[in-house]
Parts: structure tokens; sequence; C-alpha cells
């Protein structure tokens, strides 16, 4: 690979042609990719801080004061704090980000553990997996128990069905029954979709569950 100097210098230059964030963001990091594929400092190099500054003085011609972006991104915060993750990874899509990918099977694996919890299920009664696949899907997180299999996906049903559940006759039954679908936004709500769950399946209360529940 080889460092563009007369590219980047001239547009570091005569930067007139990024004229929104984006735009100066991508040649911004453009200009500190070509120093690391020459190995050259990018925190000294003129391309760099220039077209650094750029970004800054589009940046402050924003008029909207530091005091009033500060409580916007508090209040962004709080309602993401508010909405499960799995909910707006479900809106956007994991597709070819791998970051949210690793969210989504992390954040998956602990809603089925509290799935699992609200349906009285031993901790030696189930067995929770992931299967990742290729970076355009999300893949799958499942939870299989003895009489019930459990699969939150993001591929291919569409949305409100990103979670399928079917009674099985054991850990090593993969086909099971009748499939039963419901939407991410019931998954979070782990006793709701317990008690639906029993309900559609026609599943026993397990032993100990109320206690559990209780406690």
């Amino acid at each position: 690979m080889s460092y563009d100097i007369p590219f980047r210098y001239q547009q570091a230059l005569d930067p007139s042609a990024l004229i929104t964030l984006p735009n100066a963001l991508h040649a911004l990091n453009a200009a500190i990719e070509d120093c690391r594929n020459a190995g050259r400092p990018h925190d000294s190099d003129p391309a760099v801080i220039l077209l650094a500054r750029h970004l800054g003085t589009l940046a402050s011609q924003i008029q909207r004061p530091n005091s009033e972006l500060r409580v916007a991104c508090m209040e962004a915060i709080a309602d993401l704090r508010r909405k499960p993750a799995l909910i707006a990874l479900a809106n956007k899509g994991v597709a070819y980000d791998e970051r949210a990918k690793k969210l989504f099977h992390a954040d998956g694996r602990k809603a089925l553990r509290a799935l699992a919890d609200a349906l009285g299920l031993a901790d030696d009664g189930y067995t929770i997996t992931s299967q990742r696949g290729g970076a355009a899907i999300s893949g799958d997180v499942m939870l299989h128990a003895d009489h019930l299999y459990v699969r939150l996906s993001l591929d291919g049903m569409g949305a409100g069905r990103e979670v399928m559940f079917r009674k099985v006759a054991g850990r090593h039954d993969f086909v099971g029954e009748r499939n039963y679908w419901a939407a991410v936004h019931d998954f979070v709500q782990p006793k709701r979709l317990a008690a639906r769950i029993r309900r559609d399946l026609n599943l026993p209360e397990p032993a100990g569950a109320t206690a559990r529940l209780a406690a």
C-alpha cells in the first residue's frame, strides 16, 4: 500500500469540497489510514492536522450551543437505557456490523437466561448456545430444555417473528412439534413470554417454580 501524498495534501490545502461533517470525517479518516499504510505518524502529519481543523470548523458552524447538545446527549442516554438494546438491534439490524452482532449475541444469551428463570428451569435443566453464521446474518441464539426449544434470530422471518419456540421431546430433539412465533418486544419481557410459552405449549408448571419466582 502507498501513502497518497499529493491527493491528501491537495485535499488538505483546499477542503472546499468537504462541506458536510460525514465528508470531512471520511477525508480525515482516509488521511490517517494513508499514514498507517506508509508507517508515518499521523499525529504530526500536516494533511491530517489541517483536515481535522477543517472538520472542527464545520462543527463550529452548527448553531447549537454545547449546553444544548450535552442535554440532548443525556436525554438520548436515558432513552436508550429505558429501551433494551435487543429492540434497537432488531430495528437496526446487525448485518456487516461485528460490534452490533457481538452485542446481539451477548444480550440474547442474557435474555434467554432471564426467560429460563421466569420459566422456573433449573440451572442444569437447559443449555444456551449461539450460532453466529456469516457476516451478512445475525445468527441464532438458542435455549434447549427437556421439553422446550427457543431460538432468537433477526434473519428471514421479519418483524414480529424474531423469536421462535416449540415443544420438544428432550435435548436431542431438534425438530420438535409446531413452531410458534413472538416478537423481540415480547422477548425482553421474560415473565410475560414465559406465561405465553406455558399456555401455547401446554407445559406443566415446573416443580419449585412458584417459590423460585417469588424469591
